[in-house]
């Protein structure tokens, strides 16, 4: 993502948005519904299935994990969190 650091640095995560490739160990950008509408989250794919996702949002905790929609930016209930 281009030009979303101070004085035109770039972001540094490179994030797949294409959901027909998504593979595990893919970082993503996801959603989250409710009170944290609208704000972006950075994640790991776990799991990758047919109709949703697995996400791991802490790469150092591999016990909390978040179910995804599957779709270039995934979205996490809010009961997930």
């Amino acid at each position: 993502m281009l030009g979303m650091g101070a004085a035109g640095e770039d972001c540094p995560f490179q994030f797949n948005f294409d959901e027909k490739s998504f593979k595990a160990g893919d970082m993503v950008s996801y959603r989250v519904t409710g009170d944290l509408d609208g704000f972006p989250f950075v994640g790991t794919l776990a799991e990758v299935h047919e109709e949703y996702v697995v996400i791991l949002p802490d790469a150092d905790n591999e016990t909390m994990r978040y179910r995804g929609t599957r779709e270039s930016r995934p979205v996490v209930e809010f009961s997930e969190i």
